[in-house]
């Protein structure tokens, strides 16, 4: 399993106390050799300045090459640009580049209405600097027409220019071995890291994957349903869950995992360790 990539995803903290959470998180996180971490972003830029600050903040206190997303729609190339300047001149190689949505309230789209174009310009202004991971919706993104038209959105990113991709978090393992399929015969061949979601809290996980559109088995579903407010069994059976679908994906040749890690160390780790990952 040693050549498998692994990394994980953080979000900007809103406060001091999970600034140094997050801090905290990052260098114990950092023992176990990530290839790299990534930092979400707010739609339209609404926490730019958050995840700029979180990413250099990390990358140095870590040594982790750290990803900023970086949210395209709503914006202009000029400050595309300044912010690719800035990232290049700190030291950031790698980009996370994603159409994103539009504010509430905002109605100027801005100068890049998809990703593939943001890759493309990313491509244009830095050349090799970056390298580019785009988004994979493996149960098809909830605002494309249908799963074909999907494919060839995605078709359009990777040869745009980019270097790989991660999926959004799925619990079917056969929906990320039936999107790679349809990649094959598209004949679109980058790396596809599947992105994993531990499951802590069910129902909050329910209500955020039925807005998404990640299936959750309803088997699984009914699982955990029954076991109402008893945290000890909805994480015993999350774990138990995500790390067999894990061991399903590593086996069959996924090129590593990505870990949501919603800023904690535990969630994660509980899989890992499940894994065998601990030397990796």
């Amino acid at each position: 399993m040693k050549d498998h990539s692994y990394s994980f995803e953080f979000f900007p903290p809103k406060t001091e106390v999970g600034v140094e959470k997050l801090s905290q998180v990052s260098k114990e996180l950092s023992h176990y050799n990530p290839a790299f971490y990534s930092v979400t972003y707010g739609a339209g830029g609404t926490t730019q300045d958050a995840t700029k600050g979180t990413v250099l903040s990390i990358q140095k206190e870590t040594g982790i090459a750290t990803a900023p997303h970086l949210s395209c729609i709503g914006s202009e190339k000029e400050q595309i640009r300044q912010m690719l300047n800035d990232y290049k001149d700190n030291g950031i190689n790698r980009i996370v580049a994603l159409r994103g949505d539009l504010p509430s309230g905002m109605f100027e789209i801005g100068d890049f209405h998809y990703a593939n174009e943001l890759v493309e310009f990313i491509r244009a202004e830095t050349g090799d600097h970056f390298q580019i991971e785009i988004a994979a919706y493996p149960e098809k993104h909830p605002q494309a027409k249908n799963f074909d038209a999907d494919i060839e959105n995605f078709g359009r990113k990777a040869k745009a220019g980019a270097d790989r991709a991660i999926t959004q978090y799925f619990f079917n393992a056969d929906a990320y071995f039936h999107f790679m399929d349809s990649l094959e015969k598209a004949q679109i061949d980058i790396p596809v890291m599947p992105g994993i979601m531990p499951i802590t809290n069910f129902s909050q996980m329910a209500r955020f994957s039925d807005a998404i559109g990640a299936e959750i088995p309803r088997w699984l579903r009914m699982r955990f349903e029954s076991y109402g407010d008893d945290v000890e069994s909805i994480q015993k059976l999350g774990n138990e869950f995500v790390t067999g679908m894990c061991e399903r994906l590593l086996e069959q040749g996924v090129p590593g995992l990505h870990f949501y890690s919603m800023n904690r160390v535990e969630p994660s780790l509980a899989i890992w360790n499940n894994l065998g990952l601990s030397e990796a």
